[in-house]
């Protein structure tokens, strides 16, 4: 017990100490000008969409760091500098051994032929079999491995369905499939242009290529054959031409790759904390600067999500460089983040200050798009004291806040409160151009995005001075849907795609307790098909629900490490 003497003087110490921090100059947030000037800059020439682990996203990178070196922050991240590297997934390159010949003849690698990168490692051998186009689509009457026998032999299949086949599509991963279930020893898929390795990276648990027209030709000379003439008997007749090429003699096939960690990082910048009581803990700031990078030679910038959130971020550094902050403050840009919190993951693995020393995060993540809405701020009851101290702050900001007790979304804040630390999640709602080409600098609300500075602002001065808020566990909601996913759908079906160069549609996140995690599927899974519909990408899987209803039952073909499933979804509903 403190005695009476020491305790009255101890509480007008903290009343004047607390009345200093309250009395000082408020930091002044970042303006209209600078914002818009960083969210161009990340969009801007070079960038290319930011996706992790490219020279985009290396740029990017490099560009953030420079600004937090130049606002005066300290290093936060490996070997005191402010890069924290992270694998995001393996690259392959063709390793020594790799060939395809036909009868003794060598076919030369990467102008006639190229290994996929998600193909089986081994060699093969076997007569060549030409199976159309490797569609099986027996709804539409047609099959082009109905009634030849592709045992232990090599397949050869045009890409894409015959043109009279309307409405079906079968993608490469489906003509995989099929020759594997089929027992073939590999499938050669003929392709002009060659694809890359990242490309064809999905992978089945078969050998498999791609070969130009040309060499297809060369394959087929000794049986009379060219793929003209069989594509156009096919579309004639409007059936299969499928046949054993024996006179074509023997395929030996061999395919040998070797993978490197493809590397992205975080960009983490320090201030020390100016009170000796208080500078031991942090507060942290975060943002996620990765996007989707470029698909098909179609950039997608990433405007609102999440340059918006970065140019946030850093701008709130350079504000705080300027003066006090009695507690440190991390001011951390994630990498990895469109491809399931990987960048996040694994800060919170491995932090700059310790966890147990983190008082709270807070995570702006697509802050680009208030205009004359409101601005949600969630994870208000995920630490004791946060709703009053975010309504305190949206009071002086005048900001309008939409105030949710919930913490659980998919972002950045996520891990962090997995952790154990409370988090605050900032974001002004999705919109059509969310993960679409669309989202562009010039759509930016810069006016906004000063509004939502101040907010953070007076937030961050009034956390790195006020009582440190509890943590408070809560309940996850049944069914939590991605608060950023937007589309005409009124069903919820609970994943996060990999916007990566590959077909299919790679699991970034299952959420829990949705329709795809009551599926069966998992984060890493590879989708194929769901229902009627091939996807290769997360917009395939939005135009997909938008004809569905809460209710309905769709069978999902998918990857789990390499080979093939089948299972329903039940689908949810939004709320």
């Amino acid at each position: 017990m403190i005695p009476r003497r020491i305790a009255l003087p101890l509480v007008v110490l903290l009343l004047l100490a607390s009345a200093t921090a309250l009395a000082r100059p408020a930091v002044v947030a970042p303006g209209e000008a600078e914002l818009r000037a960083t969210v161009e800059a990340l969009t801007g020439p070079g960038m290319d969409g930011r996706r992790s682990g490219t020279p985009g996203g290396d740029l990017a990178a490099e560009r953030i760091a420079g600004w937090l070196r130049a606002a005066g922050l300290h290093p936060g991240g490996e070997r005191e500098s402010f890069f924290q590297p992270f694998s995001v997934g393996r690259v392959s390159r063709v390793a020594a051994g790799t060939a395809l010949a036909i009868d003794g003849r060598m076919l030369d690698l990467r102008r006639e032929w190229m290994p996929h990168g998600g193909s089986q490692q081994e060699a093969v051998s076997g007569e060549i079999v030409f199976v159309g186009y490797g569609v099986s689509a027996p709804e539409a009457g047609y099959d082009d491995w109905a009634g030849v026998d592709v045992r232990d032999r090599v397949a050869l299949a045009l890409s894409g369905t015959p043109p009279f086949l309307a409405g079906v599509r079968s993608s490469r991963l489906e003509k995989l499939i099929a020759a594997r279930r089929g027992g073939a020893h590999a499938l050669l898929i003929v392709s002009d242009p060659l694809p890359t390795l990242a490309a064809t990276a999905a992978a089945v648990r078969i050998v498999s290529g791609s070969v130009t027209p040309a060499a297809a030709d060369a394959l087929l000379a000794p049986t009379g054959t060219t793929l003209a003439g069989l594509s156009a008997a096919i579309a004639e007749r409007r059936a299969p031409a499928s046949f054993v090429a024996r006179a074509a003699g023997r395929v030996e096939l061999r395919v040998a790759l070797e993978s490197t960690d493809r590397m992205a990082a975080n960009v983490i910048g320090v201030l020390p904390g100016t009170d000796p009581a208080l500078a031991d803990e942090a507060l942290v700031l975060g943002a996620h600067y990765d996007h989707l990078g470029v698909t098909g030679g179609t950039v997608f910038p990433g405007a609102d999500d999440n340059a918006s959130g970065t140019a946030v971020v850093v701008g709130l550094a350079r504000a705080f460089a300027t003066g006090p902050r009695e507690r440190t403050l991390v001011f951390t840009l994630f990498s990895g983040e469109e491809i399931g919190l990987v960048g996040s993951g694994h800060y919170v693995r491995e932090p700059t200050i310790p966890l147990g020393r983190t008082v709270a995060m807070l995570n702006f993540d697509m802050v680009g798009r208030l205009r004359d809405g409101t601005l949600t701020v969630s994870g208000v009851e995920s630490g004791r004291g946060l709703r009053d101290a975010v309504r305190e702050a949206t009071n002086a900001a005048g900001v309008s806040a939409s105030l949710r007790d919930s913490p659980y979304g998919p972002s950045d804040h996520s891990p962090f409160y997995g952790a154990g630390a409370p988090v605050l999640f900032f974001h002004t709602g999705g919109h059509p151009d969310y993960h679409r080409p669309g989202d562009t600098a010039d759509k930016i609300d810069a006016a906004g995005m000063a509004r939502v500075a101040a907010l953070g602002a007076r937030l961050v001065e009034r956390l790195a001075a006020g009582p440190r808020p509890a943590y408070v566990a809560l309940a996850r909601p049944s069914a939590s849907r991605p608060e950023r996913a937007v589309g005409a759908s009124r069903v919820f079906f609970g994943v996060g795609g990999d916007a990566g160069e590959s077909d299919g549609l790679r699991l970034g996140q299952v959420v829990a307790d949705s329709a795809a995690s009551r599926a069966g599927l998992k984060d890493g899974d590879v989708l194929v098909r769901f229902g009627d519909r091939a996807l290769d990408s997360f917009e395939d899987l939005l135009t997909a629900l938008r004809d569905r209803h809460p209710g309905d039952t769709v069978g999902v073909i998918y990857l789990r490490d390499g080979l093939e499933h089948d299972t329903t979804a039940t689908l949810g509903a939004r709320h």
